[in-house]
């Protein structure tokens, strides 16, 4: 059988061999043209029935090859025979039938019978007990309850071979009929199909190639091209050229070199059949004096799209305006396309790297503004100005996030108002309008069509360092735990003696509760003078929080050994990625049905976090857990909610605030508007749509809310993102036999970056539950992340070459057609700014970091 790629019945008849290319002899071809150039020809037959289209196939010869009408009678009651088909069963019935026919299978040594074939499928029939009766005119339970029937694609019609030896004929029969609509031909077919196309050739049994021609015929209805010529075909002549079309392309492999019982795997990827028909481009290019970037972007077509919304209006908002109308006619489906399950392990998964990232960031905000802003200002801020950019901006599959470049700055600023005496609050406020001023300046000029002039060394060299910073970060955090939670490196066995914890309270005139056995008794307050004197063992009885509640702290080689708790959090943390990394492959394994490796697979993180969070509650370790605010007031108890302009700080601090302002919107700027770049890069296949202009307005009047209320700042994610539009993917629900799942694009809808960030903003009312997840399983999921979307990039290919011998490198397109060297030259320098970048990430000028991408 056929759909696209050859299955054949093994040897026992009781299983489908595994998919594989056809390998045809090429006289079988040749007999094939033959049998089409002599045979009988009907095209757009009408017929409604089986036996009305073989009645009209009978009768329709040439007076010099009409049969008998003694042998017409015998060749329609053969041909009006019920196939025996080889159905796909499941364990469940294979087991329910085990042993109850004793007379099943096929006998090596049976001659080939009738060959009737479902789109475009044959095989031998196999001998059965039970008499056969002709083909039903209406679909068996067998037909209607098939499963195979869900990996044909909708609108798929049926094309039937029956080949074969019979006695009685002296001459060939051949015919090939195509119908004028699809019909149903009963039980003809596996699976109830429309049937269009019919091959039938039986002959004398000296001849032995039947088989082989059947093959011939079936592979070439399996052929797009040939299919068109099919469909298309009016004469004889029509058949005959799109045979020799596919001859022109056919590759003939050396017998002595190839073994023809080998079965050739599918390959990953087809050409498609406009490069089969037109020439194809590549190959015009003189081989070995192409251009890096040029070769890159014609092989991928994840170069940016330079549409309709990059061009200049010439119009003040033009662009913005443009942006609204091309979204607005999207509004309502971006709700109703996010009703789907898979849109719910987008949510929680994106939610829980939202809300470390919110943790971390605002953790390091605290640090550097003596807690003006915290980890309750960044979960609030995050919530709110997400919330807002989802529901209105051109890209809502784009993620806000603080970045390390803003933290950087607001380092610098609480720093030089702390040493000027200003307010650092009120001098953001300032900055924060400036920055919403020269953003709306910006989209009314449409400068953010100088997006176009990014290119993919601008692109891959932004994502990468992101992608690293995502991974150094995660690593970071993990080694730090050696810091609370310390390793004894320097543990012996024979110096167990030496390792003790006391307590040693100083205080003088106060009630000690001490624990003796299984009672308290109080110990008398005479002897707590001498009480910090005495050996350390008095005071063993003492729990660490007792000890710490009576104000007293903790002496000894071991107070801060905490066992096991370092080794479990880097299993944790590891075990998290590596599940992740798993199930989001375990769609293409073969394990399970297809509708099993989907779901796991949709909901591989969400899967991953609830198992490691199950390892780590039956260890019982007392692991960091993730620590969420419980209460709305600000960090800083002297701060308030809003933020007023005019207070402490002199009047000209409004005006002298434009001068940073204006670094702080170039940064914003380069930040969103290369993620958005990236975001919209074909090789997503977005349908609805980019909105450079809308989402740098959304990002600018943010900008001036959060710094009226005193919240960090916030620009696109780029990590986060990627890993939101990779949670999204869209695949082909059915593929034939051997097909990968086709790419279709992005599930384009706002509902689950909504629900990302209403979750972020009750998150303080659910810290109950989130306390429960250790913090290295998310940091693991940072880790993720971070690989992730570094993997994805033509770059990490690039510097895998750098390391791989000429001879072990995989065929890629650009390698034919631009020298090894100039393709190991961009790569390096490539290497080196983003060396340099790391540098400027590390210092104070990583605020110019954007400037220098």
């Amino acid at each position: 059988r056929w759909i696209k790629f050859e299955e054949k019945v093994e040897d026992g008849g009781e299983r489908w061999s595994a998919p594989h290319v056809p390998a045809l002899p090429l006289h079988s071809l040749f007999q094939l043209r033959t049998c089409l150039q002599k045979g009988t020809l009907l095209l757009d037959l009408d017929a409604t029935s089986f036996k009305e289209i073989i009645d009209k196939a009978l009768s329709g010869q040439s007076e010099e090859a009409e049969l008998q009408p003694a042998l017409r009678e015998r060749l329609a009651a053969l041909l009006l025979l019920q196939p025996q088909h080889q159905p796909t069963k499941s364990l469940l019935q294979l087991l329910a039938e085990l042993g109850l026919s004793p007379c099943h299978g096929r006998n090596p040594a049976d001659p080939p019978g009738i060959l009737p074939l479902p789109p475009a499928r044959g095989r031998k029939a196999k001998g059965r007990c039970e008499p056969r009766t002709q083909v039903s005119k209406t679909p068996l339970k067998e037909q209607l309850r098939n499963r195979f029937k869900k990996k044909v694609p909708p609108g798929t019609e049926a094309a039937h071979v029956a080949v074969g030896e019979v006695e009685f004929l002296e001459k060939p029969f051949a015919a090939f009929i195509r119908l004028r609509r699809g019909v149903s031909l009963g039980s003809l077919a596996e699976v109830s199909l429309p049937s269009r196309f019919l091959f039938i050739l039986l002959g004398p049994p000296e001849v032995k190639a039947y088989y082989e021609v059947g093959r011939a015929m079936a592979t070439l209805l399996t052929d797009e091209l040939f299919q068109r010529v099919a469909w298309q075909a009016e004469h004889r002549e029509d058949l005959i050229t799109g045979i020799e079309a596919f001859l022109d392309e056919l590759i003939v492999l050396p017998p002595g070199k190839w073994d023809p019982s080998t079965r050739i795997p599918p390959p990953s990827h087809l050409p498609s059949p406009r490069r089969r028909t037109a020439v194809d481009p590549l190959d015009q290019q003189p081989h070995g004096n192409g251009d890096m970037t040029a070769a890159g972007d014609r092989a991928s077509p994840g170069h940016p799209c330079h549409g309709e919304e990059l061009e200049r209006t010439g119009r003040l908002f033009g662009g913005l305006m443009r942006d609204i109308r091309r979204k607005v006619p999207w509004y309502a489906s971006d709700f109703s396309d996010a009703l789907h399950p898979q849109c719910l392990s987008a949510v929680l998964y994106i939610y829980l790297a939202t809300v470390t990232n919110a943790i971390t960031f605002g953790g390091m905000l605290g640090d550097a503004t003596a807690n003006m802003q915290g980890v309750l200002e960044s979960f609030l801020g995050t919530a709110f100005a997400g919330f807002i950019f989802c529901l209105f901006s051109g890209q809502p599959l784009t993620i806000l996030s603080s970045t390390g470049p803003v933290l950087v700055f607001e380092r610098l600023l609480f720093s030089f108002s702390q040493d000027h005496g200003l307010d650092y609050l009120e001098f953001r406020l300032w900055i924060g309008l400036w920055v919403a001023f020269f953003g709306v300046v910006l989209v009314a000029t449409e400068a953010s069509h100088l997006v176009r002039y990014f290119t993919r060394f601008t692109e891959e060299g932004f994502c990468a360092l992101i992608s690293l910073i995502f991974i150094y970060d995660s690593l970071k955090k993990m080694l730090s735990l050696a810091d609370a939670f310390p390793i004894n490196w320097h543990y012996r066995l024979d110096n167990v003696t030496s390792y003790s914890c006391a307590c040693n309270l100083s205080s003088l005139g106060r009630q000690v509760r001490c624990q003796g056995g299984f009672k308290l008794f109080m110990c008398d307050p005479s002897s707590l003078p001498t009480l910090s004197l005495q050996p350390p063992a008095i005071l063993a009885g003492l729990s660490r929080s007792q000890c710490l509640d009576q104000g007293g702290h903790l002496l000894g080689t071991s107070c801060q050994y905490v066992p096991d708790v370092t080794l479990i959090s880097f299993l944790l943390f590891g075990g998290t990625s590596l599940f992740c990394f798993a199930l989001r492959r375990f769609r293409s394994s073969r394990y399970f049905p297809v509708e099993v490796r989907k779901l796991v697979s949709d909901f591989a993180v969400i899967l991953a976090i609830l198992a490691s969070c199950a390892v780590d509650a039956v260890l019982g370790l007392e692991t960091p857990k993730l620590l969420v605010p419980s209460e709305l007031k600000p960090t800083n108890p002297s701060r308030a909610w809003i933020v007023f302009p005019f207070g402490v700080n002199p009047w000209w601090v409004c005006l002298v605030s434009a001068v940073p302002a204006i670094l702080v919107t170039i940064l914003i700027f380069m930040d969103q508007q290369i993620t958005a770049v990236i975001l919209n890069r074909k090789e997503y296949k977005l349908q609805k749509g980019a909105g450079f202009h809308l989402d740098l307005l959304c990002v600018a009047l943010l900008m001036a809310v959060t710094s009226v209320l005193g919240l960090p700042w916030y620009v696109s994610a780029t990590v986060i993102s990627l890993a939101h539009m990779e949670s999204l993917r869209r695949e082909s629900a059915t593929s034939a036999p051997g097909e990968h799942p086709k790419f279709l694009g992005i599930r384009e809808q706002r509902l689950t970056g909504l629900a990302v960030f209403i979750l972020m903003g009750v998150s303080v009312f659910m810290a109950p539950v989130l306390e429960h997840i250790p913090m290295p399983v998310l940091y693991g999921v940072f880790l993720h992340m971070g690989a992730t979307a570094l993997n994805s990039l033509q770059f990490t290919e690039r510097v895998r070459l750098l390391l791989m011998p000429a001879k072990h490198q995989p065929d890629l397109p650009y390698l034919r057609h631009v020298p090894l060297r100039r393709v190991h030259l961009f790569t390096i320098i490539q290497l080196l700014c983003l060396a340099l970048l790391w540098v400027l990430k590390s210092t104070v000028a990583a605020i110019i970091f954007p400037v220098m991408v």
